[in-house]
């Protein structure tokens, strides 16, 4: 059973002409009655034979003929008719002030109503007379700032997934297309096409986990958990240790125990990125240094080409790349960073990084420290 709608509220407008007006009302009868009370007076008038009235003299007694007058119904007329000029004049003032007061608040209302996802380049004009409204047009531009920056981002991110999906897809087509087209292929030309066919599909199935890895990551964590981040970290490099030999690479660990708490599974996919964006991006006979620290720091050093620091934050969005070596499809899909600052967002673990002067990145991220009560513990217990 649907409830009737409330009734809709009076504007704010209307709301404070009535409170002003209730306001001067109110201060009108103080006022009227402190003036009007000595002003009321009551005296006796005395009728007289032929018609004359005494007044003032000696009190006529009843056989004279005499009552008792007084002003009060006169005062008392007056007032009334003051009160309800008040009241009036202090609507119409009410009205005025109120209108004049929330005409900032019109001017923001409208300009928000002509935005748009795809027309954010409003301004919020406030005369400076207005400075609390004018915060409020500040902090609402800043809003809209960075809701731009977001469609900006997101629209990006859209266009840069499609194309790295679309490319394996136009690969594999012309592959088939040209198998189909030979006459003379054989058993042979036709078991390397479906290789090659099946190795695309492949890369398309890495792309999609790690896109889907990376719309987890910006997912709030449900349960926080205690573990050890060094073992974490041990655990990543041995499944590493092969691919680093491969290309000459030296890891070298120093791990001190590190209890954080946080969700194992995605501090797996973070130090399992971090590793393998230092194997992939490095130079042979180069060196990776990790090192996990209490409370819960992690540092992952390697070395290799020379990065500028303005570029750094690019080398953290998806589908960022730099330099030749990173253009290259068998070298990622430039997703890895970008998974490791959604998980370490997750975590609330502070990121920083910075390119060394010799060549390379060095990366350090700070987990929460443990939950000193339990193993596990509850995402309200961890914001408390």
């Amino acid at each position: 059973m649907n409830r009737p709608a409330p009734p809709p509220r009076p504007r704010l407008r209307t709301r404070l002409a009535f409170l002003h007006a209730g306001l001067a009302f109110g201060c009108g009868v103080l006022l009227l009655a402190f003036v009007d009370l000595p002003l009321i007076s009551a005296g006796q008038t005395a009728r007289v034979p032929g018609g004359g009235d005494l007044t003032g003299g000696q009190p006529a007694g009843p056989a004279a003929g005499g009552r008792a007058t007084g002003n009060l119904a006169e005062v008392l007329r007056y007032s009334v008719i003051a009160l309800v000029l008040i009241a009036a004049v202090a609507i119409v003032l009410g009205w005025a002030i109120a209108g004049r007061a929330l005409r900032p608040l019109q001017v923001i209302t409208a300009a928000a109503r002509s935005m748009s996802a795809d027309n954010l380049n409003g301004r919020l004009r406030v005369p400076a007379a207005y400075r609390e409204f004018g915060e409020l047009a500040d902090t609402l531009e800043g809003l809209i700032h960075r809701l731009r920056g977001s469609f900006s981002a997101q629209r990006q991110f859209i266009a840069n997934a499609s194309h790295e999906l679309r490319t394996p897809l136009t690969v594999q087509r012309t592959l088939l297309q040209l198998t189909l087209a030979d006459p003379d292929a054989g058993t042979g030309a036709l078991r390397a096409a479906c290789r090659d066919v099946l190795d695309l599909g492949q890369q398309q199935e890495r792309l999609i986990n790690a896109l889907l890895t990376l719309a987890g990551g910006y997912q709030p964590i449900e349960r926080w958990e205690r573990f050890d981040l060094a073992e974490l970290v041990r655990t990543a490099v041995l499944e590493h240790r092969a691919e680093a030999e491969r290309r000459e690479v030296e890891v070298r660990t120093a791990l001190g125990p590190a209890v954080v708490t946080g969700d194992p599974r995605l501090a797996v996919i973070l130090v399992t990125n971090l590793i393998d964006n230092a194997v992939r991006h490095n130079h042979p006979r180069g060196i990776i240094d990790v090192a996990t620290t209490a409370p819960g720091r992690l540092t992952v050093a390697n070395s290799g080409g020379v990065i500028p620091p303005a570029e750094i934050g690019r080398l953290f969005e998806p589908f960022q790349r730099l330099g030749t070596d990173r253009t290259d499809q068998t070298e990622g899909h430039g997703l890895g960073l970008a998974i490791v600052a959604a998980v370490a967002e997750a975590h609330h673990a502070p990121l920083s990084a910075r390119s060394r002067p010799e060549g390379g990145l060095e990366l350090t991220i700070d987990f929460p420290p443990a939950h000193p009560a339990t193993p596990g513990c509850a995402a309200d217990d961890r914001r408390r």
